[in-house]
């Protein structure tokens, strides 16, 4: 299964090609726009949120709620893009405004113009913004469709923002349901400190980043590989996660922790019962010798603050070379929660891609069957 995405921030759509969906997947349109809904959600997030209201458009694949097993076409309009077309439009435009040269830090500007020749960053940032998610995450729910048919489930939860963080240990079926309020936390009392601290940071002008908890339940052993590193599930699902805007870290299991413990202190001991293997501890993160073995898969993810500070920082004129403060456009104070569901997505995706790598089946029904039996 194969994924790429097109589309700039402020141009006319986002667009998601799938190739190598199985025939007779059931989609439900109303779940994508939902987790879209959830993608522009959160405390802190910017003015965008309130011109855009996300809702997919399926093009191509899939005919009365079924994919057919050709590419699927996904698109999300940008309604913003009639306020930028006169700048935009690919047909001819005044790209002698909305110019940008003031190079933000943090961002792809100054390291776009000079590799992809440019002069004006506004030809790197439209691509490189995190708006492009938006279609990630249409895709990556009709990949949790898929998982779900087989009976996997993933879920998520805001785990940290900034220096407010739960260091208690949830179970996956207490942390499902957190979508419900409005930073993914589960403590009422650090979701209050959080937003109270967002707050101050807003008045600040200045941003926050956090860190995110992934949960995988129901994944069968055996996916990625011990014998070919480059099929790693560890390495497949952290590059999947690092490929999303603002992560700089991704951990598996015990992750950091891990090195500052004893071995007898980390490794997942091993027992049988009751006519089956069983471990009493996780601290692998249900992936063993790069692939799963059949506990919950857990991975977190750090989130940066967003790079672009309404207050501004010191850059340089990418034109004149004077010194000056780095321009701003509209921007989250702290946009965690829409990072925990986009990378839900992308992990969603990234499972998919190697379920149908090992099974193969061109219908659902064949990967289901082949699903089904496999040892646990």
């Amino acid at each position: 299964m194969k994924l790429t995405t097109a589309g700039e921030s402020h141009g006319r759509a986002l667009v998601a090609i799938i190739e190598g969906l199985p025939s007779n997947l059931e989609i439900d349109v109303a779940e994508i726009d939902s987790y879209l809904s959830l993608r522009q959600s959160g405390y802190g997030r910017g003015a965008r949120q309130k011109i855009e209201s996300d809702r997919v458009q399926i093009l191509t694949g899939v005919r009365n709620r079924l994919t057919l097993g050709s590419p699927v076409t996904l698109m999300v309009e940008n309604k913003d893009y009639k306020n930028w077309e006169e700048f935009m439009s690919p047909y001819g435009a005044d790209v002698s405004k909305r110019r940008l040269t003031r190079v933000r830090p943090g961002h792809a500007d100054l390291t776009g113009l000079f590799k992809y020749d440019q002069t004006d960053a506004r030809n790197i940032l439209e691509r490189a913004s995190a708006r492009e998610t938006a279609v990630r995450v249409a895709a990556g729910t009709i990949a949790r469709q898929l998982l779900r048919a087989l009976g996997v489930e993933v879920t998520g939860y805001v785990q940290s923002i900034e220096q407010i963080s739960d260091e208690r240990r949830y179970s996956f079926d207490e942390i499902a349901g957190l979508k419900k309020y409005d930073l993914f936390m589960p403590d009422e009392g650090l979701r209050a400190a959080a937003r109270k601290r967002i707050d101050e940071i807003s008045e600040s002008k200045d941003t926050a980043g956090g860190i995110l908890e992934l949960r995988v339940r129901g994944l069968k052993s055996g996916f990625g590989s011990c014998m070919s590193y480059s099929e790693k599930l560890d390495a497949h699902l952290a590059c999947a996660l690092m490929s999303v805007q603002a992560i700089k870290g991704v951990e598996v299991g015990l992750g950091f922790e891990a090195a500052r413990r004893a071995g007898s202190l980390v490794h997942d001991q091993i027992y049988y019962r009751g006519g089956a293997f069983v471990r009493e501890t996780n601290n692998a993160g249900g992936i063993e010798g790069g692939m799963s073995n059949g506990e919950e898969i857990v991975l977190r993810a750090a989130m940066k603050p967003i790079p672009t500070l309404m207050r501004g920082l010191d850059t340089v004129d990418f034109d004149t070379k004077e010194a000056c403060r780095a321009a701003t456009e509209r921007s989250d104070v702290c946009s965690v929660c829409a990072c925990e569901i986009i990378l839900e997505s992308v992990l969603c995706f990234a499972l998919a891609e190697k379920v149908l790598s090992r099974l193969g089946g061109d219908n659902m029904r064949e990967v289901k069957e082949r699903y089904d039996r496999l040892p646990r």
